[in-house]
């Protein structure tokens, strides 16, 4: 439909956000902090902070199977059982596979979250930064495209974002891992440490330090201004934090940018597609699918931010087609949709280590001992491109390992009752190179339930993939048995891509509108007035997890867009 007179004015706004997760969120804060009247479009329902989240405060025993979902949801959902987030706890914070379909050219596990907030409310909650090293990747090894940008480029924003978000962790003083902004950090356990000492004995090229994570261990005020509280280490996280222990939009962000009375906040809004003007040659609105009456509605505004997660915004892109641009918004060189890349989560180890019976530990932790990639990291050394993070816990079996032991009686009874062994588990995060063949695109004859066309998803691993699951798998051991793990054991779980909730790029950054589809701030070349922040403009993944980078990104771009809104340039 087309609006004139005063119903189009009702419907206009100074920017428009799509998606109301972490990149969104950010944007809607930004935006609103600088006075601009925003509207946030949501696909999926509302959710309230603390009021929306029903098993927060359950105990397992207040679920009618232990938070283990029933067999008959399990078997519903092949693809999103896989994902460790899922159980009864937590059900009701993601989309069931049948509900919005997507074809698998090759297998691909998409995991999604739609309501306000998104997958803020369901994330890891993991936040490192990249080094430089991370983005000057592309053009040493050549790969991808250049960044545009540098980590100088970002290093102030992901101050500003870190100050705001809270980051529990060290200053390590590492070049692979720049400082962040932190909070007190969480503890190692004793295996931990004894693990952390046996690497710095045998390496000089290996660093395992505390894990980054988006908790408030200690608040600041500008945390208690947000009316957050201190994280309780429940180990809860996944469904919704009722102190806003760990950052969301939720708690954050939207009621943030609420505060300051410049925020619409619009869920249960399919966003069709953007609409783009020929003659004035940018962006005037939006085109939405009421979720419930399935009727369209046109929203407008100077600028719009493009925050759906990644292959969703992909697919908004492809689906905005016009006269200037049949083959989607801003894709004059074809490469839209093209050049997805993740984070390689096939790698894991489990070992067991003797002694320490004399220790234990208290309470939860939202995260875990990490190292920094280091393969690769000055030059290339191997015979595969680029390299992985590592990732690692120790912890003693409890009175459940009954369910597998062998045993009966008063003896085998008083052997429970205490803890058991020390277990070691480690797990690899590793880079993929981006590439042409690995896209997503636009089915031509299948429509989800709002009339718009399903995504047809064509992403795999390669054999530069495979040797990097080798070289970890090779290293992690070797280090474990260095630090006296016994009973050590590989493993590759084969997973498919996309179970690492990971998906980046296919409207990556770059120099170049002939080899890119955005600049260094994030505006699609040929439409300046439209910014791509999430996942979906990444040119490379990296190593590191990404959330902090799309948090950096989104706020240093849409200051900018502010900037050039008040010159007049948009």
């Amino acid at each position: 439909m087309g609006l004139f007179g005063d119903a189009k004015k009702q419907n206009t706004y100074d920017a428009i956000v799509i998606g109301s997760g972490i990149s969104g969120g950010w944007a809607a804060k930004e935006l609103c902090d600088h006075g601009l009247k925003t509207l946030v479009l949501e696909r999926g329902r509302d959710v309230k902070h603390i009021k929306d989240y029903p098993t927060a405060t359950k105990n397992p025993w207040d679920f009618n199977h232990r938070v283990i979902l029933p067999s008959e949801v399990q078997n519903e959902n092949p693809i999103l059982s896989r994902c460790y987030a899922f159980d009864d706890g937590t059900q009701h914070f993601f989309v069931k596979d049948n509900e919005h379909p997507y074809i698998q050219e090759k297998p691909f596990d998409w995991i999604r979250g739609y309501q306000v907030g998104g997958k803020s409310l369901i994330w890891a909650r993991a936040t490192q930064r990249w080094s430089r090293h991370e983005f000057e990747g592309p053009q040493r090894d050549g790969f991808a495209v250049d960044w545009p940008i540098r980590y100088e480029d970002l290093a102030p924003w992901y101050s500003h974002v870190e100050k705001f978000v809270g980051i529990s962790g060290n200053r390590d003083g590492l070049e692979t891992l720049p400082d962040s902004e932190v909070l007190p950090p969480f503890e190692f356990t004793c295996t931990e440490k004894h693990i952390q000492q046996k690497i710095a004995e045998h390496y000089t090229d290996r660093w395992v330090v505390m894990g980054r994570c988006a908790h408030l261990s200690k608040p600041e005020p500008i945390h208690l201004e947000q009316n957050r509280g201190q994280c309780q280490a429940r180990n809860k996280c996944y469904r919704g934090c009722p102190f806003g222990g760990y950052f969301s939009s939720n708690s954050a962000t939207l009621p943030w940018a609420m505060r300051t009375g410049n925020l619409t906040l619009r869920p249960d809004s399919v966003v069709h597609s953007i609409i783009y003007d020929e003659q004035k040659k940018k962006a005037l609105g939006v085109r939405v699918v009421d979720a419930h009456s399935k009727q369209m509605q046109e929203y407008f505004a100077k600028i719009i931010f493009l925050n759906a997660a990644c292959l969703n915004s992909n697919l908004v892109l492809l689906n905005s087609t016009s006269n200037r641009f049949p083959n989607g918004l801003g894709n004059d060189n074809g490469l839209l949709g093209k050049y997805i890349a993740f984070h390689n989560y096939r790698g894991t180890l489990n070992a067991s280590m003797e002694g320490f019976e004399d220790s234990y530990y208290y309470g939860g932790r939202p995260t875990m001992p990490m190292m920094p990639n280091f393969r690769n990291v000055r030059k290339q050394e191997t015979d595969f491109l680029r390299g992985y993070m590592v990732h690692f816990s120790c912890s003693r079996d409890n009175w459940s390992r009954g369910l597998w032991q062998d045993g009966i009686g008063a003896e085998w009874k008083q052997s429970l009752g205490g803890a058991g062994g020390w277990g070691v588990f480690m797990m690899m995060q590793g880079e993929t190179i981006p590439k042409e063949k690995n896209h997503v695109r636009l089915s031509k004859d299948k429509t989800d339930a709002w009339g718009i066309p399903q995504l047809i998803a064509s992403v795999d691993y390669d054999e530069n993939d495979e040797k990097l699951l080798k070289d970890f798998l090779q290293q992690g051991e070797e280090m474990l048995h260095n630090a006296g793990c016994i009973n050590i054991n590989r493993n590759d779980s084969k997973q498919a891509p996309g179970l690492d909730i990971h998906e980046m790029g296919g409207i990556r950054m770059g120099h170049e509108p002939t080899t890119s589809l955005l600049n260094k701030w994030n505006q699609l070349h040929h439409c300046r007035n439209v910014f791509v922040t999430d996942g979906a403009c990444m040119t490379s993944v990296g190593t590191q997890n990404p959330s902090l980078t799309f948090m950096a990104l989104t706020a240093r771009a849409a200051n900018h867009a502010v900037d050039e809104l008040k010159k007049q340039n948009l």
